[in-house]
């Protein structure tokens, strides 16, 4: 994992500074889960859980309230905030925001006279959007604790106002497994040529095979961010390495467009999904094609370790998994790596009483030097930049550093830099919907239209 951190810093330099410069929109976070990230995502509304003994309080009366925005770890954080109550009697708040709506949330949240003490910022622009909300961390326990300063975000006087506590990776999920059924290895995947055969081959003999190439593209709140904004990404990096993007630009050309119609277009034909159902269709719905063999593969990424091989839930075995790059034709792809980053940041509320952000600071410092919070880590976020940190079980991990390993490039996280990054891509999914149901030029060029006109309406809307 040093190498893999190592290498991960190396490989994204050109695109790295993108996180340190980069604006993501008028938001706290880009919606992951990246993925973020967004990346992450429930179709609920904000889900509450209340992890305080009924006379849990310390001595000087601080609490904490965490609003999370990974949908995916909501289990995990409830169950560590109940651990470190009943270890300390100290409160423990988890709010997990339903998919797509942190900004909103967290701004409705701020507004009350009991806010979040612990929340999340993305990028420079949620920076920007929330300085005067977060802390300064330099010096805290939990800042001394940290191995690298690569994934914080600092502001202009170079203070530490969030800190990055773990980086993730995403590309396209393969059951090996069922790879051989049909009679194929990764090994004959390097391309989107390739890629394209074996997705087309096990989509015509879907019904001889038992499984179908992809999961359905999901378009619903809850799984649309993994194309508004992870696949969006891909064209976006790719732009912005040919043009040397180190800043928010207040225009995109969309040049490789074409290149994310290819793969999308992959997505749709070659899954068993009614294209015309794909605003209905949930990510725990495509978790779940996937989980239970009915596809090989499916876009996510690191964070959906966990849920895969659960052996109460899918039990899938780390052996039979594996994740691929993203290809979708872009010349000398075959070199590509994983596209990695990060958007998971803590920040604490300067706003919030003396004995509250105290007793933040402290859980904060539990979670990163803990067993009970280690453990949790790794088995749900992967590496964290953490001296206590324990190295991870997640297989996908290992397949970012082979990757790495073996010379090929890092897709950097592009959609740090969306402008306003919820209204851009709600403009991208509901294109996106109307091309898939009907997939016409017409409805492409609407695609386009999103994509690149919504990015000029979106930046000149933030920057005014």
């Amino acid at each position: 994992m040093k190498k893999f951190t190592a290498m991960l810093l190396t490989g994204m330099i050109a695109i790295s500074m993108l996180a340190s410069c980069s604006s993501g929109g008028n938001t706290a976070s880009s919606d992951s889960s990246s993925s973020k990230e967004s990346k992450p995502a429930s179709s609920e509304s904000s889900k509450t859980s209340e992890a305080a003994s009924d006379n849990g309080s310390t001595a000087s009366g601080g609490s904490v309230y965490y609003l999370n925005f990974k949908p995916e770890a909501d289990q995990a954080w409830q169950e560590l905030a109940a651990t470190y109550t009943e270890q300390t009697g100290v409160p423990v708040k988890v709010v997990t925001a339903a998919g797509g709506t942190y900004s909103d949330t967290l701004t409705a949240e701020m507004a009350k006279s009991e806010a979040p003490t612990l929340f999340q910022v993305g990028n420079k622009q949620g920076l920007a959007d929330w300085n005067d909300y977060c802390l300064d961390l330099s010096g805290t326990d939990v800042y001394t604790q940290m191995t690298t300063d690569d994934f914080n975000l600092k502001d202009d006087d170079g203070a530490v106002k969030a800190i990055g506590y773990c980086y993730e990776a995403y590309g396209i999920i393969t059951n090996k497994a069922l790879l051989a059924e049909a009679g194929y290895t990764v090994e004959d995947i390097t391309d989107f040529d390739s890629l394209k055969a074996v997705a087309d081959d096990i989509h015509a003999r879907s019904g001889e095979l038992g499984f179908d190439a992809f999961t359905s593209a999901g378009l619903d709140g809850s799984s649309s961010w993994r194309y508004s904004g992870h696949l969006t990404s891909v064209a976006l990096f790719y732009e912005f390495r040919d043009d040397n993007v180190t800043e928010q630009p207040a225009t995109v050309t969309g040049k490789y467009l074409d290149n994310f119609r290819n793969i999308w277009d992959l997505y749709v034909n070659d899954s068993s999904a009614d294209p015309a159902t794909l605003s209905t269709s949930t990510g725990d719905m495509c978790e779940a094609e996937f989980g239970t063999g009915k596809a090989a593969f499916f876009q996510q990424g690191t964070w959906e370790y966990a849920n895969l091989v659960d052996p109460e839930k899918y039990g899938m075995n780390p052996d039979d998994l594996v994740m691929l790059p993203i290809y979708c034709g872009v010349d000398g792809e075959e070199n590509a790596a994983l596209c990695c980053g990060t958007e998971n940041c803590w920040a604490v509320n300067a706003k919030a009483s003396e004995e509250d952000i105290q007793a933040t600071l402290d859980f904060i410092n539990w979670v990163v030097t803990s067993d009970e919070g280690t453990t949790m880590m790794a088995d749900q976020f992967g590496p964290i930049p953490f001296k206590a940190a324990k190295e991870p079980e997640n297989v996908f991990f290992a397949d970012a550093n082979r990757l790495l390993a073996e010379g090929k490039y890092t897709v950097g996280w592009a959609f740090t830099y969306t402008p306003n990054t919820d209204s851009w891509r709600a403009g991208i999914v509901t294109a996106l919907a109307a091309y898939s149901a009907d997939p016409s030029d017409a409805n492409w060029e609407n695609v386009k239209t999103a994509y690149v006109d919504g990015w000029a309406i979106e930046y000149a809307a933030q920057n005014g």
